[in-house]
């Protein structure tokens, strides 16, 4: 998992200043459309043959043993790993409040109650002391989210996990290609690990994800609820030089596959992802050096061992800034510089706040965060001209 030299991208002379921004931008090239032409051309475009290289691809260059399955969302695939670990009506599974909304509503899928806990100040990972005092009788697995493309402590977790008899899922959305003590996350010792390669992650398909894990029961459920809960796959039967037509349904599944368009494009995607990171890691550089000094808190790197994918780049206002979040936001793009917000923690949403009673003062962390917290554009087609535009219009409005 070692990237490639870290490539400027200098502006063109005819670059406008006041071009806009966006926080993030897919990176796609003639690869991905010369692989999408010949996958229309092959005459089979559903999941097939090109689909099943991508798994084996994206698991060979995790190591460690793992198999992957493809599958439309990274919301599709925690859904069908919990699933397939068994949770249902009156459990409980506790995730990070400070997430998307597509982590804790998979629990309600399957008629379980997600318990959400606070997050470590330092990374915003979930916190390992709040999901030991969240544990309940009832506390059936842990979902930590890799935040921002860092890994959470995973060894605390997993500890938890294995003292109270709970299943670990991690949601990876963010965290592809991240480190943990030298371990790529996915081949850690959880029970499946889920990776998201919706528009705006480090390696995308247009809508997909991955669920990885070396559980071969869980991993045959997760392919037959993939696909209706059809004992037989779709391309072998009508590949078949033989009479295939005899299927069984032996569960009430989903739809939930990935076409071999989508991962024509994952597959040239991943053949990048060296570069990517290396373009990822030397713009989160840059902004550390480039914002140091001003009344920000940066996020932290991963340390000794790790790996930091720079999926996102959250900085914090700190008590000194002269502006309060939300007037920075407007600023910034009224001088055509786009961010975001990861995330309005789930507390604050309607939903969960009324279903579950919740009151932000039950996440003190989460809560001082997002009052202070907004996602900084960060994207391999990001030329070192916009970044320094993005600096430059902060200096501007917080010095």
């Amino acid at each position: 998992m070692s990237p490639s030299r870290p490539q400027a991208h200098p502006a063109p002379a005819d670059s406008a200043a006041s071009e806009f921004l966006p926080f993030a931008l897919p990176d796609l090239g003639e690869e991905e459309a010369a692989a999408v032409l010949e996958c229309l051309r092959s005459g089979w475009i559903t999941t097939g043959a090109v689909s099943r290289r991508f798994e084996q691809e994206f698991a060979d260059f995790l190591g460690g043993g793992v198999t992957a399955v493809a599958v439309n969302s990274a919301t599709a695939g925690l859904h069908l790993a919990l699933e397939a670990l068994g949770i249902g009506p009156g459990d409980e599974v506790i995730v990070p409040t400070m997430t998307f909304t597509a982590t804790a509503e998979v629990v309600r899928y399957l008629g379980a109650d997600p318990v959400l806990v606070d997050v470590d100040d330092a990374t915003l990972c979930i916190d390992a002391e709040a999901i030991a005092a969240a544990i309940t009788p009832r506390t059936r697995a842990i979902v930590p989210v890799h935040y921002a493309g860092l890994a959470c402590d995973m060894n605390a977790i997993l500890a938890l996990a294995r003292r109270h008899g709970l299943r670990v899922v991690e949601d990876a959305a963010h965290a592809f290609p991240t480190l943990y003590r030298g371990r790529a996350v996915g081949t850690l010792d959880s029970d499946a690990t889920v990776f998201s390669f919706y528009a705006n992650k480090t390696i995308t398909t247009g809508e997909g994800g991955m669920v990885v894990c070396r559980d071969p029961e869980l991993l045959r459920r997760v392919r037959v609820m993939r696909l209706h809960g059809i004992s037989e796959d779709a391309f072998d039967r009508y590949t078949s030089r033989r009479p295939a037509w005899f299927y069984q349904v032996v569960a009430p599944g989903y739809k939930y596959n990935l076409t071999d368009i989508a991962a024509a494009i994952g597959c040239q995607q991943l053949r990048k992802i060296g570069a990517f990171l290396a373009r990822r890691q030397l713009l989160a550089a840059r902004y550390a050096e480039g914002l140091a000094g001003l009344p920000l808190r940066l996020p932290p790197d991963a340390g000794a061992g790790g790996q930091h994918a720079w999926h996102l780049y959250p900085v914090r206002l700190t008590a000194a800034a002269p502006l309060e979040r939300d007037r920075l936001i407007e600023l910034l793009a009224e001088r055509g510089v786009g961010t975001s917000v990861h995330y309005i923690p789930l507390h604050r949403q309607p939903y969960w706040r009324e279903r579950y009673d919740l009151r932000a003062e039950s996440f003190p962390r989460a809560e001082a965060a997002y009052r202070s917290l907004l996602t900084l554009p960060l994207y391999t087609r990001m030329r070192d001209a916009d970044q320094a535009r993005v600096i430059a219009t902060l200096r501007e409005l917080l010095c």
